[in-house]
């Protein structure tokens, strides 16, 4: 029998590895978003309870699934009671309850199906404005709570949880079914798609909460998720540059910590530690992407990270062509996140008082003020450019918004250290 915290902690691990899953398989039975994720829940109450008593079952995820179906059909179960009280409601109703409730228990033996990105597909539907269908399907399937979502969209979290709410309404009221697009209406959605398999991988690799660096089970599903799509689709030059980018990122997972889990950063990485295995396969896909003049965000990203790859030390990294290359994404893209990234290759393709410059211009977006990689390289730029107050005021205020406990060790570390140096 596990501890209560320990049981917690169990759960809160699982839910958030495995809700994606459980809900894509819940979904396609009851065909309903709401109902499936009431039942969800419920079924995470019922584990709290029940695995204190008896310890964890040998498939966790199979015994959540399985009562949170038993949790849908007692749900339908009750409304249909309710309805024969309702002579005025109508008999379709109860028709369509039925076919559910047989669907629910017709799929009681499975154990967790391997529909997340059908899932996605289905989510990611057109009748929804792309931002929100893209947090929408990171809320329901990707594992990510609101605020890291806020976070990815640098929306506030209230603002963000009022946008998943209405999207919820909407699809309630337009009678959206959760059925998975035909081949034809896949185009339409791949893009949403693409977004949220990045921004699953993004809080895999580096995780916004929580005490460790990376989250493993969430890069390498995402991972997992391009292949399936490049396999789908083999002729995409975005999924190819996605593929490659996850790839050449997570090439470096073990290298972004040293013996004793602490951060370290890409300047000061071992990079004979890095995977040359993911390296070789990442830069062959994105070399093969980008011969097919179809230029998209992710190739371009992907190529940038290639760069980084093919370097053999910090100082030999190809800056000049990595700046045009994120003058080129931010044609695409014109995000203040990409600006902010190609201002730290000016400040080493130039000099860090250029880069200061664009900083400035930078200063008054209101999405960055709270953004801690821009305050953090605004530290890293002031303190190479000789002002050191701004560089500690600037990392003091990276300090205050940052929530993993691994990032705020070494940003508490490397205030020491600017203080002295």
């Amino acid at each position: 029998m596990l501890p209560p915290f320990q049981l917690e902690q169990a759960i809160n691990q699982l839910v958030r590895e495995e809700w994606g899953r459980i809900l894509s398989a819940l979904v396609r039975s009851a065909g309903n978003l709401q109902l499936a994720e009431d039942a969800l829940q419920d079924a995470v109450v019922a584990a709290l309870h029940h695995w204190q008593k008896h310890g964890l079952p040998d498939e966790p995820a199979a015994w959540l699934i399985q009562t949170a179906r038993r949790k849908a059909i007692d749900q339908l179960r009750r409304a249909q009671r309710f309805s024969r009280l309702q002579p005025m409601l109508t008999y379709s109703l109860d028709v369509q309850q039925a076919a559910i409730i047989e669907q629910l228990e017709a799929d009681e033996s499975t154990v967790i199906p391997d529909k997340r990105l059908e899932m996605m597909f289905t989510c990611c539907h057109p009748a929804l404005e792309y931002k929100t269908r893209v947090a929408l399907t990171l809320r329901t399937l990707g594992g990510l709570s609101t605020d890291e979502i806020a976070r990815a969209f640098l929306d506030k979290p209230a603002t963000m949880a009022q946008r998943l709410a209405r999207a919820r309404h909407k699809i309630s009221a337009a009678g959206i079914s959760y059925e998975l697009p035909s081949r034809e209406k896949i185009a339409e959605r791949l893009g949403g798609v693409l977004s949220v398999v990045y921004f699953i991988f993004n809080e895999g690799y580096s995780p916004h909460s929580g005490h460790v660096l990376t989250r493993t089970a969430l890069s390498d599903e995402a991972i997992r998720l391009g292949r399936i799509l490049l396999g789908l689709l083999p002729d995409n030059a975005e999924i190819s540059g996605l593929l490659a980018l996850m790839l050449l990122h997570d090439s470096r997972r073990d290298a972004r910590s040293d013996d004793k889990g602490n951060l370290v950063t890409l300047e000061h990485q071992q990079r004979r530690r890095w995977d040359r295995a993911k390296i070789e396969e990442g830069t062959r896909l994105v070399k093969a992407a980008l011969k097919r003049q179809q230029l998209g965000p992710f190739q371009l990203q992907a190529a940038i990270s290639a760069l980084h790859a093919e370097a053999s030390t910090w100082q030999n990294t190809d800056w000049p062509q990595i700046v045009a290359l994120y003058e080129l994404l931010y044609a695409m893209q014109p995000s203040p996140v990409v600006r902010v990234n190609q201002i730290m290759a000016i400040s080493h393709a130039s000099s860090p008082s250029q880069a200061l410059e664009h900083i400035r211009e930078l200063s008054n977006e209101t999405a960055l003020r709270h953004y801690q990689p821009f305050l953090l390289a605004e530290s890293d730029i002031r303190f190479r450019a000789g002002d050191r107050p701004g560089a500690l005021d600037r990392l003091q205020a990276a300090i205050h918004v940052t929530h993993n406990k691994k990032e705020l060790q070494y940003l508490e570390q490397r205030l020491v250290w600017m203080k002295s140096s």
